[in-house]
C-alpha cells in the first residue's frame, strides 16, 4: 500500500502489534470476548465479536506499553492530529491521543481480522483509512446530542452547520467542515445555546443530552457532556416545532451572541432560564430579576413592567392587559404562568430588536406619545 506517512506507519503497525500480543494473552489465559447474537431479516443467526467494548476495557493497560508511549509521541508530532487531542485534553485519566485515535484504530484492526490473531492487511486496510482522515484537507466533524420536549416533522434548519434532525427522537446536530489545521468546535456550548434558543421559541421544556456524540469524517471522536443547565428538563408539556418557530430560533440563536457584549441582557437570559428549574419564591424572584435586567434600567421594576407592556401589546387594551398580567411581579406576589409568558416574550424582543438600549428610548418615546411603538416580531413570527 502507499504509506505518505512511513514513521507513523511504523509506530501505530508497532503498536497494534504489542496491543494484539496483550488481548491475545488474554484470550489464551481465560478472557472471554464478549458476543451480540443477532437475528438477521433473511432467518439467519450471527454472534458477533464486540471487540471494541474489550479494548476499550484494557485501555489503561494497553495505555501503559511502550509502543503505545512511542504512538503518542510521534502522532504529538502531526498537526494533523491536533483536532483530536483539543476536543479532548483534560478530559478522563488517559492521554486524548490514545483515546480518540489508538483505541479506536486498534477496534478497526481487530475487527477487521475478526479476533485477536494479527493480519497484515487487516492493519493495513485500517491505518489507510485513518490517514486518509488525518491527512485530508478538509475534515467533517459532527456532534450529534438527542433533545426531548419538542417533536417535529422534518429536519429544520437552526442556523449555519445546525439542525434539528427527526430519527426515533428530535436530534440536534452541530456539522463543520473543517480546514487542514482547524480544531474542532466548542459543540456542547453550540448545543446550549440552541437549546436556550428553542425554549425561548417555543416554551416548550426542551433539554439535550445528557452527552454528545462526536464523529470526525463519520469516524467515532469522543463522548462529550453537555452543559447542566441543557441538559437539565424543565416542567411542561411537549410540544411539536414547526417551520415558523424553527426560523424564530434560528433568528434567536443568531443573536444570543450579542449577550457576551451586554451584560445586563446576559443577566436578563441567565435569570429567566434559571427560573425554569425553580420552585416559589425563587422562580417569581428570578423572574423579577430578569425583567429588571432586560428593560428596568436605573428606574428598575416598575418601569421594566411598562416598558414590557409597550413591547407586547399591539394595541392600548392589549398593553393593559400585559402590564396586568406582570403586576404581581411588581407587587412582590407569586407570578402566574401568563406573567412568566409575558417576560419570555420580552427577552424574544429585545434579542430580536438587536439594540437593547435603543430598544428602551425607543419605548420611554412610545409612552410619552413622540413615536409609535416599536414593530414587535414575536407577535409576527411565533403567534
Amino acid at each position: 500500500m502507499a504509506v505518505r506517512v512511513p514513521h507513523l506507519y511504523h509506530s501505530l503497525r508497532c503498536f497494534c502489534l504489542a496491543a494484539f500480543s496483550l488481548l491475545g494473552a488474554d484470550v489464551e489465559a481465560g478472557d472471554d470476548i464478549p458476543f451480540a447474537f443477532e437475528e438477521h431479516a433473511s432467518g439467519l443467526h450471527e454472534y458477533r465479536p464486540l471487540l471494541r467494548s474489550y479494548v476499550k476495557a484494557r485501555a489503561h493497560r494497553l495505555g501503559g506499553l511502550a509502543d503505545a508511549r512511542v504512538a503518542i509521541e510521534e502522532l504529538g508530532r502531526e498537526w494533523a492530529a491536533a483536532v483530536y487531542a483539543t476536543a479532548h485534553s483534560g478530559k478522563g485519566t488517559e492521554d486524548p491521543l490514545l483515546r480518540t485515535i489508538l483505541l479506536p484504530l486498534l477496534a478497526d484492526v481487530a475487527e477487521a481480522a475478526g479476533g485477536t490473531d494479527w493480519r497484515d492487511d487487516a492493519f493495513d486496510r485500517a491505518y489507510a483509512a485513518f490517514e486518509e482522515t488525518l491527512l485530508g484537507e478538509h475534515r467533517v466533524y459532527t456532534a450529534l446530542a438527542p433533545l426531548i420536549g419538542l417533536s417535529a416533522g422534518s429536519r429544520l434548519e437552526l442556523g449555519e452547520g445546525l439542525c434539528l434532525r427527526v430519527e426515533r427522537l428530535c436530534v440536534l446536530e452541530v456539522e463543520r467542515t473543517l480546514g487542514a489545521d482547524a480544531t474542532a468546535p466548542d459543540a456542547p456550548a453550540e448545543v446550549a445555546d440552541a437549546v436556550s434558543a428553542l425554549r425561548l421559541a417555543t416554551a416548550a421544556p426542551v433539554a439535550a443530552g445528557p452527552v454528545l456524540f462526536e464523529r470526525l469524517d463519520w469516524r467515532p471522536l469522543g463522548i462529550r457532556p453537555v452543559l447542566p443547565i441543557a441538559a437539565t428538563e424543565p416542567p411542561g408539556e411537549p410540544t411539536r416545532l414547526d417551520a415558523f418557530r424553527a426560523r424564530l430560533a434560528g433568528d434567536l440563536l443568531a443573536r444570543l451572541g450579542r449577550a457576551e457584549d451586554d451584560p445586563d441582557l446576559a443577566e436578563a437570559l441567565d435569570r429567566w432560564e434559571l427560573s425554569l428549574f425553580a420552585g416559589e419564591p425563587y422562580r417569581s424572584e428570578q423572574l423579577r430579576e430578569a425583567l429588571t435586567a432586560l428593560l428596568g434600567g436605573p428606574e428598575g421594576l416598575w418601569a421594566a413592567a411598562l416598558r414590557a407592556a409597550v413591547l407586547l401589546g399591539e394595541t392600548g387594551a392589549d398593553r393593559a392587559a400585559e402590564l396586568d398580567r406582570l403586576r404581581a411581579l411588581t407587587r412582590g406576589e407569586p407570578a402566574g404562568i401568563a406573567a412568566a409568558e409575558a417576560v419570555r416574550k420580552a427577552i424574544v424582543e429585545a434579542l430580536a430588536h438587536g439594540d437593547r438600549p435603543a430598544l428602551i428610548e425607543s419605548l420611554d418615546e412610545a409612552l410619552i406619545g413622540v413615536r409609535p411603538p416599536p414593530a414587535g416580531y414575536f407577535a409576527a413570527v411565533a403567534s
